[in-house]
């Protein structure tokens, strides 16, 4: 019985030596720690590192060399587009209505420039959407020349602003009727391409009275120029500078905007704790390497214009609509919501862009 049961274990032996099995595998030796201890050994191949993507590039537009595009400036200056990926390209236009048309003709991806602006290219058939209002009250005082004391000694005289319907010309006008004067019969009202020629204008003596704001009002006291009329401290609600950029560009390019005005928030908040980066980025894009009035400029916009949050709100549209009224009844019509989408910035506000 005993050699029966040894037959069939002798017969797998040799069919296994002879399809080439020899003695037992070694690893059945070895204790079964010592196989685990082996496996954990074993070297990992080290991934491959992720490419980091190319920045996006933008070509970027502001309509007027003004504090109100600190924003654009200081990001580009410090390294802000840089960190969220753009690689960005700033380009100075004079005036709103060439920098919306600069816009519309694709020659940028992104503009900076008045409200007032945006709802005339919308009536006009343009297809806009304003992301943020960088400027929600109006930044300006009224400056006269020295010989003008009263509003009453601007009868018949010359105002100037950047261009008539833009952000300059609305704050004229309500100035202007503040005052006690009619825009439309008691001065002449000039357009002069910019804020930096409407400066120039006023220290030629071409113009006798126009808005501006610093460093520039401090040059102009200087030279003898007073503020009639201080409508920064009205604080009225405005769209004075806006980032807006138009739809098609938009729907495939919703990273790009939110990328921007992440940047945007960030040098805000940045400029706040950054006083002497803030104060050269503001003498390179002005040109200038004095220090007057810069220092006034850095309080007046951190202090007095600039949210935390430069959302869109409707409000900020309606002195520039009924104004714009007068002239295009379409204006009136316009739904303002209708070209407002501050997603961009909920978005850079839930995730603490601002504390960055």
């Amino acid at each position: 019985m005993r050699n029966s049961r040894l037959a069939p274990i002798l017969a797998l032996a040799i069919i296994t030596a002879a399809c080439g099995g020899g003695a037992p595998a070694t690893t059945s030796a070895v204790p079964t720690g010592t196989v685990a201890a082996a496996a954990t050994a074993a070297p990992t191949p080290t991934p491959a590192p992720t490419p980091t993507p190319a920045p996006i590039k933008l070509k970027v537009a502001f309509g007027n060399i003004t504090v109100d595009n600190l924003n654009a400036w200081l990001a580009k200056e410090s390294g802000i587009f840089a960190k969220n990926g753009l690689d960005v390209e700033l380009v100075s236009i004079d005036g709103g209505s060439r920098t919306m048309a600069a816009l519309l003709a694709n020659e940028v991806q992104i503009a900076q420039l008045g409200g007032a602006e945006c709802m005339s290219a919308k009536v006009g058939g343009a297809d806009l959407t304003v992301a943020g209002v960088l400027a929600p009250v109006f930044p300006y005082l009224f400056m006269v020349a020295k010989s003008v004391k009263t509003g009453a000694d601007l009868k018949g005289k010359q105002v100037g602003v950047s261009s008539i319907g833009g952000s300059a010309d609305i704050a004229t006008r309500k100035v202007l009727r503040e005052l006690g004067l009619d825009p439309e019969k008691d001065v002449t009202i000039v357009s002069l391409g910019s804020h930096a020629q409407r400066t120039a204008a006023l220290i030629a003596g071409a113009i006798q009275a126009g808005v501006d704001d610093p460093p520039d009002t401090v040059k102009l006291e200087e030279l003898g120029f007073h503020s009639l009329f201080d409508l920064a401290g009205k604080k009225l609600a405005t769209a004075n500078t806006v980032i807006v950029a138009q739809n098609g560009w938009l729907a495939q390019n919703k990273v790009a905007m939110q990328r921007y005005v992440d940047s945007t928030v960030e040098a805000l908040a940045f400029a706040r704790k950054n006083k002497a980066v803030t104060v050269a980025a503001m003498k390179k894009y002005f040109g200038s390497e004095a220090d007057r009035g810069f220092d006034q400029a850095y309080d007046f916009f951190l202090n007095e214009v600039f949210p935390a949050i430069p959302y869109p709100r409707p409000e900020m549209f309606a002195e520039g609509q009924a104004e714009l009224g007068k002239r295009n009844t379409k204006v009136l019509a316009l739904d303002v919501k209708t070209i407002l989408d501050d997603s961009y910035m909920k978005s850079a506000a839930d995730r603490g862009v601002d504390k960055r």
